[in-house]
């Protein structure tokens, strides 16, 4: 079985999936699915190739989700090894995805083909989800599997993703949400004119000034059990010709909320605006909203869950839905318990990225459990 996971996630990172391309992983899990009694159903939208693969037909649903593209590696001098050349050094497996997320879907295939072997007769139904959109912009890929469900009233009730979530021991981290994500970008207009001559020019810089000290100093929410309150960050911020005596005829800011389930989309918009509009500035602002909170309380999955981990490493997890956006917040749509267990994260999207074979020995295990303890009750 540990062999098995260890080749299955060679045999992926071998394959060049740069996002938006899955370049053959997916029909590597397709040849391994079948066999074992899965219907699959590949979804391509454009460029990108979506996997709904599913064993029985009775509830409950335990579906497994990730993602087979990986983010560009970077100068491939920096590597100490192909990153598409899987290679073993100091009992670690280094390429492109090993840990994000090529390993969790080699333990996905591996513990379903154990608990299958184990338990033909099961109860309830096994699903996975695999997409090739995860990485980049994430507009063909999950959303649209989830998009077919939903059309087909076909839900999910337990979902597992299996995205990089641990810090320093493999099941330390259960990530049972994710915050959620808001852009802005806000045009603040003045008028430009010599910097000699101010009183005949607006500075817009000096007119967002005192809004901006009230954005970043507001109290959003102050979040809950399970989020840390709602935080406004500016990314960018631009204004000027580039000369040192003009003043610039506008500014444009690019800022941020992740926000939790203790606010809103709509909330958090209308307080950006009050807060301009108080300040009596002339703007425009543009919205863009890329993901929204989503979040699973202790409960049967959750449980579940913990009590893999701990039967397998001897360690209590603990909950976060710290990090970024997760494509956990489409699939949350049509599935009441969704979480994210996986490797740990230390090398994600980083030069000699790895994974940890011991890892790759347990979360098979892991995976298998959590199963065992969902569909033998």
């Amino acid at each position: 079985m540990h062999n098995d996971t260890l080749a299955l996630a060679q045999a992926l990172i071998a394959r060049r999936s740069l996002t938006p391309f899955d370049n053959g992983c997916q029909e590597i899990l397709i040849s391994r699915l079948e066999k074992i009694g899965f219907d699959i159903e590949r979804i391509r939208c454009g460029e990108v190739d979506n996997l709904w693969a599913r064993r029985g037909l009775s509830a409950p649903l335990v579906c497994f989700a990730g993602h087979t593209d990986v983010v560009p590696t970077g100068p491939l001098g920096k590597w100490d090894s192909d990153p598409f050349k899987p290679e073993i050094r100091d009992d670690k497996l280094y390429g492109r995805g090993a840990a994000d997320m090529k390993g969790s879907l080699a333990a996905f295939i591996i513990a379903i083909e154990t608990f299958i072997a184990r338990h033909p007769n099961h109860s309830g139904s096994i699903a996975l989800l695999i997409t090739s959109d995860e990485e980049g912009v994430a507009i063909d890929g999950t959303v649209r599997v989830v998009e077919a469900l939903q059309a087909r009233n076909e839900p999910i009730d337990y979902c597992i993703v299996g995205e990089p979530t641990c810090v320093e021991k493999l099941g330390d981290t259960i990530k049972n949400g994710r915050r959620g994500s808001l852009s802005g970008t806000l045009t603040v207009k003045g008028i430009q004119g010599h910097i000699a001559y101010p009183h005949l020019a607006r500075n817009p810089i000096h007119l967002a000034a005192p809004a901006i000290a009230e954005l970043t100093q507001a109290k959003w929410d102050e979040g809950n059990e399970y989020f840390p309150p709602t935080t406004w960050q500016i990314s960018n911020i631009n204004g000027g010709t580039g000369a040192t005596n003009v003043i610039p005829g506008e500014v444009t800011i690019l800022f941020n909320f992740r926000f939790s389930t203790a606010s809103t989309v709509e909330s958090l918009q209308t307080r950006v605006h009050d807060i301009l509009d108080r300040h009596q500035l002339e703007y425009d602002l543009r919205w863009e909203f890329s993901g929204k909170p989503y979040l699973t309380p202790r409960g049967n999955l959750v449980e579940a869950v913990s009590l893999a981990i701990k039967t397998v490493t001897g360690i209590e997890p603990q909950l976060s839905t710290s990090g970024g956006t997760s494509d956990g917040r489409f699939i949350a749509d049509i599935c009441p318990q969704v979480v994210e267990v996986g490797p740990r994260n230390a090398t994600i999207h980083k030069i000699n990225e790895y994974v940890e074979v011991k890892d790759l020995e347990q979360l098979p295990e892991i995976y298998r459990l959590t199963l065992e303890n969902l569909l033998l009750r």
